[in-house]
């Protein structure tokens, strides 16, 4: 494929600065459609995004000849629906992250995806972020030594929209049915996937989870453990019922010879702790934080690359979040 015509089935936050512009922005690659289920969303995005056709339907959208690459961006209990539609029609996904709400939904894309020979990728961006390669370059270095032990620590306050009264008015990140399960399900496969894309995939893993602050009836506290195939052991602990004065997002990587510490979610600066001081790695992010991850699947669709993060690559995420969760 030397010209990728995208359509965006979803046209939320996410699309409107994080990913949306960026599939204009490389060589041989543009938005020819638009859909969501609200027409007036629908309508106002293309006309504010230079899109020439929206859609109210999605199989539409799919179905448009001019279309030749599906983005999928809407909430996870839709993703298997989708990308396993425009996989059987012969059309190439990037899918939102994490790649379904269940571990049975990611399966079951992996086995359409290898059956119809279609590529799926997932929106793991971070994987192509600077600020991410550079702890991988550090860790490739040796720079602190054997890494003995991962902990991941991400406290946040509620949100003004979790005091909702009605269940239905709630962000649908709180909605289990629809997101798989609370903010632990939004944001800790951001956390999972990176570290996995250090330190090999999670074979083993095991949590608790409650609801703390009783806002809504997802989790809002998860701690948990886990270990990697070559058997480094990490933990981690979760709380979005938080006092402001406990916010924190952090991941520490220890090692035998210092400590890398650095944020997922915030611009905090990478910091390297050895036995003689502590280096600073301020790296910020691009103006659209997708871009790097969207051009390299635009790239390997194209011929021109290899962009690892396909839909194969995401299911072990799942897998470690349902784990924790204990839905199997």
């Amino acid at each position: 494929m030397k010209q990728i015509n995208w359509g965006f089935i979803g046209c939320g936050d996410v699309t409107e600065k994080k990913s949306g512009p960026a599939f204009n922005l490389v060589e041989g690659s543009r938005v020819v459609a638009v859909m969501s289920r609200d027409a007036g969303k629908a309508r106002s995005y293309a006309e504010r995004h230079g899109v020439p056709t929206w859609y109210t339907d999605a199989q539409a959208l799919i179905d448009d000849p001019e279309v030749n690459a599906v983005y999928v961006a809407t909430p996870p209990s839709s993703h298997a629906t989708y990308a396993i539609m425009a996989m059987r029609a012969g059309k190439p996904v990037y899918v939102e992250k994490p790649l379904a709400a269940t571990y049975e939904d990611c399966a079951r894309i992996n086995h359409v995806s290898q059956e119809t020979h279609v590529p799926c990728f997932v929106a793991y961006y971070r994987r192509y972020l600077p600020y991410f390669l550079k702890i991988k370059e550090l860790l490739e270095q040796n720079r602190i030594g054997r890494v003995q032990n991962v902990h991941i620590r991400l406290a946040i306050p509620p949100q003004k929209a979790d005091f909702a009264e009605d269940e239905k008015s709630l962000p649908w990140r709180l909605q289990s049915d629809i997101a798989g399960g609370g903010y632990f399900y939004d944001l800790a496969p951001h956390q999972f996937d990176i570290l996995q894309e250090f330190f090999g995939v999670i074979t083993h893993a095991t949590g608790y989870c409650s609801n703390r602050g009783g806002l809504y009836k997802a989790e809002d506290s998860v701690s948990a453990c886990f270990m990697f195939e070559g058997g480094l052991v990490g933990s981690g602990s979760w709380c979005f019922a938080a006092h402001e004065s406990a916010r924190e997002d952090r991941i520490e990587l220890i090692g035998d010879k210092g400590l890398i510490c650095f944020s997922v979610f915030h611009d905090e600066p990478i910091r390297l702790h050895l036995s003689d001081g502590v280096e600073e790695f301020d790296i910020k992010h691009p103006e659209h934080v997708q871009a790097p991850i969207i051009k390299a699947v635009i790239e390997t669709l194209q011929g021109k690359n290899d962009a690892q993060c396909t839909s194969l690559s995401a299911t072990p995420t799942n897998w470690v979040l349902d784990k924790i969760l204990g839905k199997f």
